[in-house]
């Protein structure tokens, strides 16, 4: 891995998130790590760590960073050409809660040497990540443009709008109206969840603001319809099972939502990380449905 002894203290300390933590990962003590820091930071002439809890990155530090996780990435593909071992390399990525809990643990597990660390946003901003420099690859529902980025189409996330039959029964007696989906409750993961509000127009050309309930997780989403809290879009890999049990059924039949999904991936990065672009390539195609 790279070896300069101040920027592995930067890696180390927004990697554990604590000078003590980058202090026990290093072997060294918490004062070292202090010092090498405080010398960086002379020399780059800038703050690069936040002492908040945990610590966090100035944007020159977040560069550093990524700067670090590079060198290691091809500190492990050197030693790949070379048939020689090599510590894992770091590396951190954007993608979506849906992926994660659906197909993306698969790509992750396709490949060695790498120790992931993720950051969960909504796909329709994960390439946000990205456009900053904080990030050298992700799942993003955009397929750019993001300058320096390699992008792969990996196909589509399909949703259906599902809830519990007793839900179904009290709030859409004559199916899903405008007017019943202004009044029943519904999920959404965040702010930026547009994925409701999308269907909703969808399947009635108006768009109702319903009362909703803030749930940042998918295994929350599937809970929550199965326990008659609210209606919501969820994977259809994670629906199928309960659509068939009947513990859900779904707002207005054959009504999806597809996303569509791309791996964009740092230029500078993408030689040293092909094994993982064939991973998460090979995961998407069994798990994905095919892009129209």
């Amino acid at each position: 891995m790279f070896t300069d002894p101040a920027l592995l203290a930067l890696h180390a300390v927004l990697r554990t998130g604590s000078f003590e933590g980058a202090a026990a990962a290093l072997n060294v003590t918490p004062p070292a790590i202090s010092q090498r820091i405080r010398k960086l930071e002379e020399r780059m002439g800038t703050p690069l760590i936040r002492r908040t809890t945990p610590c966090e990155a100035t944007e020159t530090g977040a560069r550093l960073y990524r700067h670090a996780e590079e060198l290691g990435l091809l500190a492990r593909a050197l030693a790949a050409d070379l048939g020689q071992p090599a510590a894992p390399a770091t590396l951190r990525l954007a993608v979506n809660a849906d992926s994660l809990a659906t197909w993306f643990i698969e790509a992750m597990a396709g490949v060695e040497g790498l120790s992931f660390d993720l950051v969960v946003d909504d796909e329709g901003h994960s390439a946000d990540w990205l456009r900053r420099g904080e990030v050298l690859a992700a799942i993003s529902a955009q397929p750019g443009p993001v300058q320096g980025c390699d992008v792969h189409a990996l196909g589509t996330l399909r949703y259906h709008a599902t809830c519990a039959p007793a839900f179904a029964a009290r709030h859409f007696p004559q199916g899903a109206t405008a007017e019943a989906l202004a009044r029943a409750p519904c999920l959404n993961f965040s702010t930026k969840d547009r994925l409701q509000a999308q269907w909703m127009e969808a399947a009635t050309g108006a768009q109702p603001a319903p009362p909703q309930h803030r749930l940042p997780a998918t295994s929350a989403f599937i809970d929550a319809a199965l326990a008659g809290l609210g209606w919501g879009l969820n994977p259809a890999t994670l629906a199928a099972p309960h659509l068939a049990s009947g513990r859900l059924v779904e707002l207005k039949p054959g009504l999806t939502l597809d996303r569509p999904l791309y791996w964009l991936v740092s230029r500078l990065a993408a030689p040293a990380l092909a094994d993982l672009t064939r991973s998460v390539r090979r995961a998407a195609a069994r798990h994905l449905a095919a892009a129209c």
